[in-house]
């Protein structure tokens, strides 16, 4: 009998092309008129789950985007993975930027580029296609699987919260399986065991009900936009902190083992500066780079907006000025608690001179999975068996809230078993997947799920 790795090994071509005819669907959850773009991303992996004869293939119709769920029962004393992906994209904007269009997936020096390939319709087509290697080789699949795929990931995930409540019982498992994240570095197997959180807010400032010539009312009337520079300034100090009262009140203090475990990945200062192009790094006094960048909370100006912008000059006290700030949070930080000490300190920085409105945006919790965890052990395993490397283990910047979602209403813990990369340009011109990862992760796939059952 053929090896569900054979199978996958003899097939590479055929599940490529599969990948190019999913990346080719412009399922741009932003934009409301790639509305039925984003039904036929979804149609496309109904399609693809319903020719592998499973149990129940299903397609949720929601408020927003329809919930793709499929689900194979082999055996109920095995273990029960649910795989979570998204099948939405990022806008492609600016596509001048592109060195090929963004929908038409091209591979260039081994890597695929087109918007999507990582993020996430490459990333979590392995694990269908690692569930087809087994039954298409005519091999007993060696789990329970359920799959979960939704078109709203990049719009905050609205529709999906509510419907894991809803079906709570079709949903129940022993952990989640996530392909959203990246490995720590080229060839270098990582398995991410910490998200941060996040809290999304936006001040706006309004002066006069009027532009107004900064020559005739300058020095009379408060100019908004430094109102705003000021408040901004306010927000942290020269090493780094951030001055909201209680806002560090929960964190948790980074453990020695920790900070062992940050001194074990293999990063290199100079070789980061020069990538961003930068002359020197600059964060949170007392902690590592890579400690700041996913293990520290943080807050950054996210967008920053006031008079005049055009060419030339043009002397005028602007009526409004605005910002986006995002704080990311660490375990223990709850970001509605977040969201509340940023309100009330912008308030008390802010004076009568001018009109303050601050308003909330999305936000999610952060998320940490047990290391002793059993099947972040079966997913060190497979790794090590396909990458013949031992994987590391690191903490992630980013946000991926349905994970503490899926901990909180399941009581699932989250693999996440990243086949990207950080250089893969997600979210910018020119995202990109490596072609050879996409074969690994499939069976890394693969793998997992033949050793789970030995962990269990």
């Amino acid at each position: 009998m053929a090896t569900a790795l054979g199978y996958i090994e003899s097939n590479k071509e055929q599940f490529k092309e599969e990948l190019f005819d999913f990346l080719r669907i412009p399922s741009v959850s932003t934009d409301s008129s790639h509305k039925d773009d984003v039904k036929e991303a979804a149609k496309f992996l109904i399609n693809k789950l319903e020719s592998l004869d499973l149990d129940r293939v299903e397609l949720f119709e929601t408020e927003g985007n329809p919930i793709v769920y499929g689900e194979l029962n082999t055996d109920e004393s095995r273990p029960t993975v649910l795989v979570y992906g998204h099948y939405d994209v990022q806008p492609p904007d600016p596509e001048e930027l592109w060195e090929t269009p963004p929908f038409e997936p091209t591979v260039r020096d081994g890597d695929i580029y087109a918007r999507g390939a990582s993020d996430d319709k490459g990333q979590s087509f392995t694990h269908v296609k690692a569930l087809e290697a087994y039954l298409k080789s005519g091999n007993d699949f060696p789990v329970n699987i359920k799959y979960i795929f939704e078109g709203e990931e990049e719009i905050g995930s609205p529709s999906l919260v509510p419907f894991i409540e809803e079906h709570k019982d079709l949903l129940d498992c022993d952990m989640v399986l996530i392909s959203d994240t990246a490995m720590f570095a080229k060839d270098t197997p990582s398995i991410t065991y910490g998200l941060r959180g996040l809290t999304y807010m936006e001040i706006e400032l309004i002066g006069p009900n009027r532009d107004l010539h900064s020559g005739v009312y300058g020095g009379a009337v408060e100019n908004p936009a430094n109102a705003l520079c000021e408040i901004i300034a306010k927000l942290k100090d020269e090493n780094g902190v951030i001055q909201i009262p209680g806002f560090y009140d929960n964190v948790e203090k980074l453990s020695d083992k920790d900070r062992e475990a940050y001194q074990k990945l293999p990063f290199d200062k100079e070789e980061y500066k020069e990538k961003l192009g930068l002359k020197a790094l600059k964060g949170e006094k007392g902690y590592t780079t890579l400690e700041r960048a996913s293990a520290r909370p943080t807050l950054d100006v996210n967008g920053l907006w006031s008079g005049y912008q055009g060419e030339g000059a043009k002397t005028v006290l602007p009526s409004k000025a605005g910002a986006k700030v995002s704080m990311r949070l660490v375990p223990n930080q709850d970001p509605k608690r977040i969201a509340k000490l940023f309100r009330e300190y912008v308030e008390s920085l802010a004076d009568d001179a001018v009109t303050l409105t601050i308003t909330e945006h999305h936000g999610g919790h952060p998320a940490i999975t047990d290391l002793s965890f059993y099947g972040l052990q079966a997913a060190a395993e497979a790794f090590k068996e396909i990458y013949n490397k031992e994987p590391l283990f690191a903490r992630e910047g980013g946000s991926i809230p349905i994970v503490a979602d899926f901990q909180k209403v399941l009581g699932a813990q989250s693999i996440l078993m990243g086949f990207g990369l950080n250089s893969d340009a997600i979210h910018s011109p020119n995202e990109k997947f490596s072609l050879k990862d996409f074969y690994r992760g499939i069976k890394t796939s693969a793998k997992f799920f033949e050793l789970l059952p030995n962990y269990s």
